[in-house]
């Protein structure tokens, strides 16, 4: 298959290493940017054009769109105009998605919004023991997700990437990122209460903390994400009625108490090295099988485990938190 990247950022060369990873298939590259574009071509020796009028279309059998967030949605037209299904990078701006996902739906075109983590091995092993229903219902959670926005791209200003700018802020992103494997887990909330807002200068103008409180349909959950922290973080207490579940993302393990037998189990958690300018614990294998699966939905293998109405309603509960007065 031949499969065109739309940006080549950080996130498209990474794309391109999870294609080149899973082998036999052809990539092309669109990116405005002479010094990306030069940097891909000599890294990974793919083609690679500045304007799409330079693409010809008819040989592409599937897009993945690694654009900042604010372009998203104009590439995602273009797929559904042009009937190619289409991959998109974590997404945080809902204007115009609902029009969108409908027309991709008259289409019959494949829209699959990222779902990173819920490829994480440690992740995914929570949402089955959760869903399994072994240990009765979640009763609640607390989670926290930070890191220091200014490593995220330590050789660019805050203020010159998307992630510096208020719609698409790197605060703002991460709570959709998390919400999408979340709510897996425990279920779509019932009602959300937020608070959000700037606590310290990272060099832009943008809101770099949330504390958000989510009612469950059998408890309650509080997710705190900020782009604060100095040494990055993730770390999960979940509660149900028979279990606790604990996971810090810097041990390869999940502990498990079982309430009826009263012990401790330690599941352990195959952990991959991450690519080298990235954090240790942000594996190259979670992104390797989120593309892989896009490629399988592509082919009618199976479906991809994310849709746009899920992204819709993520980006809805930001919004509902956003529209509370703090």
């Amino acid at each position: 298959m031949t499969i065109l990247i739309i940006g080549l950022g950080s996130m498209g060369k990474r794309r391109v290493r999870n294609l080149q990873s899973l082998g036999g298939h052809e990539i092309i590259g669109l990116e405005p940017k002479e010094e990306n574009r030069k940097e891909t071509e000599e890294k990974y020796g793919i083609k690679t054009a500045s304007d799409i009028k330079d693409i010809d279309l008819s040989l592409i059998d599937a897009i993945i769109i690694s654009t900042p967030p604010d372009k998203h949605n104009e590439w995602i037209e273009f797929a559904i105009e042009n009937l190619k299904p289409a991959f998109v990078e974590a997404s945080v701006v809902l204007e115009g998605l609902e029009e969108l996902n409908e027309k991709a739906k008259a289409s019959k075109v494949l829209i699959a919004p990222s779902c990173t983590f819920k490829f994480h091995p440690a992740l995914a092993r929570i949402i089955e023991i959760v869903r399994s229903g072994k240990y009765g219902k979640v009763t609640n959670f607390n989670y926290h997700q930070g890191f220091y926005l200014p490593d995220w791209h330590p050789w660019e200003k805050v203020s010159d990437v998307y992630f510096g700018k208020k719609e698409t802020s790197g605060a703002r992103e991460m709570v959709a990122f998390e919400l999408t494997w979340l709510t897996e887990a425990v279920g779509w909330p019932e009602a959300v209460k937020g608070f959000y807002g700037k606590t310290m200068d990272l060099g832009a103008d943008i809101d770099d903390t949330y504390v958000i409180a989510l009612k469950l349909k059998s408890g309650f959950g509080n997710l705190t994400i900020d782009t604060t922290a100095r040494a990055p973080v993730r770390d999960l207490i979940l509660n149900l009625e028979k279990a606790q579940i604990l996971w810090n993302w810097d041990h390869p393990l999940i502990k498990l108490y079982d309430a009826e037998t009263k012990t401790w189990q330690e599941i352990k958690i195959s952990m991959d090295e991450a690519t080298e300018g990235y954090n240790p614990n942000i594996t190259e294998s979670m992104y390797i099988d989120e593309v892989r699966a896009f490629m399988g939905a592509v082919q009618g293998k199976s479906p991809f485990p994310n849709t746009l109405e899920d992204d819709i309603k993520v980006l809805k509960i930001l919004n509902e938190i956003e529209s509370q007065k703090n």
